[in-house]
Parts: C-alpha cells; sequence; structure tokens
C-alpha cells in the first residue's frame, strides 16, 4: 500500500461487492503506529512486523472476489482499494505489486507491476 500525502492506520480485506454496512470482513490488521508517505507491506496471512492481526484471516476461496484498503480510526481518510481473486494473488511473485490503476478518470482496471514501477507511479495522480 503506497501512501500519498496521508496517514493509514490500518487495512481491512473483505469480500467485493458486498454493501458496506453488511461488509463481509475476511482479515484486518491495525499497523503499530499511524504509516505516513511511503510505501507499506505485510504478507495477509502470517505476522508481519509493524502489524498486528485483529485475528486470523479467513481462508480465502477461489471464485470470490476481494478487496483490501487502507483508513484511518477517525475515518478521515482511505487509501484507493484493489480488487483480486485467489487466483491473482496466486500469480503474485517476489518485487511485483498488484494496484487499481487509478490514473486519469479516476478508475481503472488492476494491473500487477514491479515495486519500483508502483512506488514511480502509485502517487502521481496525488502531486497533479
Amino acid at each position: 500500500m503506497m501512501i500519498c500525502g496521508h496517514r493509514i492506520d490500518g487495512a481491512t480485506l473483505s469480500v467485493d461487492g458486498t454493501d458496506v454496512d453488511g461488509e463481509e470482513i475476511v482479515g484486518s490488521w491495525t499497523a503499530d503506529r499511524p504509516l505516513t508517505a511511503g510505501l507499506a507491506t505485510w504478507i495477509l496471512d502470517s505476522p508481519s512486523a509493524g502489524w498486528a492481526a485483529t485475528g486470523s484471516l479467513a481462508p480465502l476461496t477461489a471464485e470470490t472476489d476481494y478487496v483490501l484498503y487502507g483508513w484511518t480510526k477517525d475515518n478521515a481518510w482511505s487509501s484507493s482499494g484493489v480488487s483480486f481473486t485467489l487466483a491473482d494473488q496466486d500469480r503474485l511473485t517476489p518485487g511485483m505489486v498488484r494496484y487499481d490503476d487509478v490514473e486519469g478518470d479516476g478508475g481503472g482496471p488492476a494491473i500487477t507491476v514491479p515495486v519500483a514501477e508502483f512506488e514511480a507511479r502509485a502517487c502521481r495522480i496525488h502531486r497533479e
């Protein structure tokens, strides 16, 4: 997750397309400290330094669309989410990042790129 000019306190993984009020949460993590500008990473299904899981990650299933997004405790800010399936996750390799390309009209398809390209592009829309 790239934090661009604000802060993020945690992240939630939920089933995509569900009603926000009835959101089906699959996993949730809280950062040990508020995250400010820069790249934040962690592994979804195992402990990661700097992150505390609020519970065990529910098993991911094939044919289900998920969305991962960042948030603040006071709901003042949230990150763009990224949609993915279990197959998308399984295709990721070390050094690669999947994210929804939000340049231009504010929405776009999910793409997978090297971390360096993600770092160079992710906050561009906020700098323009």
